[in-house]
């Protein structure tokens, strides 16, 4: 049987592996397919779908889209999206654009805060690659402010802090509307995040997204509890939407996680993927 990871990063946003890099990394790891989720980007999946086909690694096109939500932090992933829709390019065009003018705004902050950092510093930390807070947590240890990235993230970077800016969001009929246009399975994802939701309002909330055309919720996740995932997969269930998972991996970006460990022995199998792929036939 073929184990799959539905969540992984690649240097195209934050991860410390390049698209071709991370796939032969999951193929060495034995899994049988990966979904590149880079966050408001589908730039890494083309050389990833490349590298997949030439050494035999199933390559799940995806994304993962920032969202607005009062509630808590929310993603949504979007797999076997059509890379080449148009509708889907310019969006996230859009939304590189907003996380440029973010970027510069960061870093006007840290130098107001006495830092000697420049925008090159910050891109040659992201190998060239899309900027986020985890390249300048980096830059600022480089700088000597820090001695960790997430000593930090704690003094300046998280939210609330003083170099802390924060970014624009689709809502979230408009992320799932933006997936499914481009023939995509919406799924939301690591729900645990939500965590101005009790479990009533959660399920409230999930079935608004359904109502939307959300199709999945990433019930496996290494930061989720027993008991949480227990009430995603219920929740799922009831609701006749997929159960899905991922690693969430990162690389050395997020250290302490690894590509297709979501949570203890658990594994789901390529069954899933074929799963999904029916799914889109429909949409």
């Amino acid at each position: 049987m073929g184990y799959i990871d539905l969540h992984v990063h690649t240097t195209a946003s934050d991860g410390t592996l390049t698209p071709s890099e991370l796939v032969r990394y999951a193929k060495g790891k034995g899994l049988k397919a990966i979904a590149i989720t880079d966050h408001d980007t589908i730039d890494g999946n083309e050389e990833a779908l490349e590298e997949g086909a030439r050494i035999g690694l199933d390559v799940i096109p995806g994304v993962e889209i920032s969202v607005e939500c009062p509630c808590g932090t929310m993603h949504l992933l979007g797999h076997l999206i059509d890379i080449d829709n148009g509708f889907l390019k310019e969006n996230l065009e859009f939304l590189q654009r907003m996380r440029s003018d973010r970027n510069a705004k960061i870093l006007d902050r840290l130098k107001g805060l006495g830092m000697t950092i420049e925008y090159g510093d910050v891109l040659q930390v992201a190998g060239g690659g899309q900027i986020g807070r985890p390249h300048f947590a980096q830059t600022i240890v480089r700088g000597g402010y820090t001695k960790t990235s997430q000593e930090a993230f704690e003094r300046f970077l998280k939210k609330g802090g003083p170099a802390y800016v924060d970014k624009f969001r689709f809502k979230p009929e408009d992320a799932i509307g933006l997936i499914l246009k481009s023939k995509g399975i919406p799924v939301l994802a690591h729900p645990f995040t939500l965590a101005g939701l009790d479990p009533g309002g959660l399920e409230e909330f999930v079935m608004q997204l359904i109502g939307w055309g959300l199709k999945g919720i990433e019930a496996y996740y290494p930061d989720h509890t027993d008991e949480q995932i227990a009430y995603y997969r219920y929740l799922a269930e009831k609701h006749r939407i997929l159960i899905t998972g991922g690693s969430d991996y990162h690389g050395n970006n997020k250290p302490g996680g690894n590509i297709g460990v979501y949570k203890g022995s658990t594994k789901l199998s390529l069954s899933l993927i074929e799963e999904m792929r029916r799914l889109r036939d429909n949409i």
